[in-house]
């Protein structure tokens, strides 16, 4: 992520200050270093790492005039109201929830693969994580039949190990947000599904491969799967005026059909960021990403991810 917020403020001319989340500094310094081996110049790209107060030094600093920031939401309101009639940039890049969409006439194969990648790739620890299925009700228990038997195949383990499917959790309060989530799910009704295996005996955190929990971003690999009306207006079925309310972070969406017209149908009244067809988590490079609605705004990648680093005259 850091690349992806480096490179086009390089590209433009900038100097960068990075903070990156106090859990993650380590890999920071390591990005430090490299861009140290490759030559660039001492004071283009600087590191400074620190909590909640250091990030409010520097949001608040007269010499910094644009932030791109990568996190919560309630954190990205509170850069909103910081920067308000100042002339800093803004760009923010908050939490989702993002909804897969599978219709029965979808290729369910490929279809439980894109939803094991878009729930589990990372750890869970992705902005877009796809971790709310809907699927339609002719083909419930088949998806939820093959995600079981998917599920059951995760390795969890070491990391750095390339076998591993599923890591380390972030930090022990992530893992207490993971587990709260998960409680509140299975208090609500829902069933717990996840893998059995043993854990590494270093290991600290524990994974869950399921969570009911579907109002808002774990940051952990789990997801929630619910069953959608017999009809081909997935995400209207059944939704309440307070169920929209809930799901206002549209970073991404993923719909699965082997119908063309009706891709083109769901895409139209899908409003997220990005919305993949009969895959999911692929990027462009060349191509805009960036949220709606409580998921952000500004767009990264493509000439639209190079405007907000530069001043048009």
């Amino acid at each position: 992520m850091a690349a992806w917020k480096l490179a086009p403020a390089l590209a433009c001319g900038n100097t960068v200050v990075l903070k990156p989340a106090e859990t993650t500094s380590i890999t920071a310094l390591h990005l430090a270093q490299i861009l140290q081996e490759a030559g660039l110049p001492d004071g283009v790209v600087n590191i400074v790492t620190g909590a909640g107060e250091t990030g409010r030094a520097l949001v608040e600093h007269a010499d910094v005039d644009k932030l791109a920031f990568t996190g919560s939401t309630e954190v990205g309101k509170l850069l909103a109201k910081s920067v308000a009639g100042s002339k800093k940039r803004l760009t923010l890049e908050l939490g989702g929830k993002a909804a897969h969409l599978v219709f029965e006439d979808a290729p369910i194969d490929q279809a439980v693969e894109g939803v094991i990648s878009g729930i589990f790739f990372n750890q869970g620890h992705v902005c877009c994580a796809g971790s709310r299925l809907l699927v339609q009700e002719s083909v419930f228990p088949q998806v939820i039949h093959k995600l079981r038997d998917r599920i059951a195949t995760l390795r969890v383990g070491d990391p750095l190990d390339k076998n591993t499917d599923i890591g380390a959790i972030n930090s022990k309060p992530q893992l207490e947000k993971i587990r709260a989530l998960v409680d509140a799910g299975v208090s609500e009704g829902g069933e717990l599904i996840q893998t059995r295996c043993r854990l590494p005996s270093a290991a600290t955190g524990f994974r869950r491969a399921s969570s009911p929990a579907s109002r808002e971003p774990s940051r952990g690999a789990g997801g929630n799967i619910r069953p959608g009306a017999q009809r081909d207006d997935l995400p209207h079925a059944g939704r309440s005026d307070r169920a929209r309310e809930q799901h206002a972070l549209r970073l991404s969406a993923g719909v699965w059909t082997d119908k063309g017209s009706k891709i083109f149908k769901m895409v139209s009244k899908l409003r997220a960021g990005v919305v993949w067809a009969n895959t999911y988590n692929k990027f462009d490079p060349t191509s805009p990403f960036g949220g709606y609605k409580e998921s952000g705004f500004g767009r990264e990648g493509g000439v639209h991810g190079l405007l907000p680093y530069v001043r048009l005259a």
